[in-house]
């Protein structure tokens, strides 16, 4: 079999392209943490999730989302954005109230921006 065949036929993930946070047990519990893995995994084959594991944000940007992340302790919030070669993750956070903080909002629309401006530097 050709090399050409066998890249053909392959799976190619899009990378993720973290721009804060991290999932690490503390302060995620075993389960949390797995279950976070899948979703991510499954967004950078190119499924598209949908509620109850994630949601639009279009008050963050155009393609962002957030993942939902039900912990043994608390709840779990990921921001990221779909973009044609990764999935960027913007901020992951506890979440605590019922509307996501406006401050997480502009945070992440800020690094988001800065991801865009540093893109498009390293493709000239």
């Amino acid at each position: 079999m050709s090399h050409l065949t066998y890249t053909k036929n392959m799976v190619l993930d899009k990378p993720l392209s973290w721009l804060r946070g991290e999932i690490k047990t503390p302060p995620f519990s075993p389960g949390a943490r797995i279950e976070v893995g899948v979703l991510l995994r499954r967004l950078q084959r190119g499924e598209k999730l949908t509620m109850p594991q994630s949601r639009a944000m279009p008050a963050v940007g155009a393609r962002c989302h957030e993942l939902r992340i039900s912990d043994d302790r608390r709840e779990w919030r990921i921001i990221y954005r779909i973009d044609g070669d990764a999935i960027v993750i913007g901020d992951v956070f506890p979440k605590t109230t019922q509307k996501t903080p406006k401050s997480v909002i502009d945070t992440c629309k800020r690094r988001f921006a800065q991801y865009d401006r540093d893109s498009e530097g390293d493709a000239r």
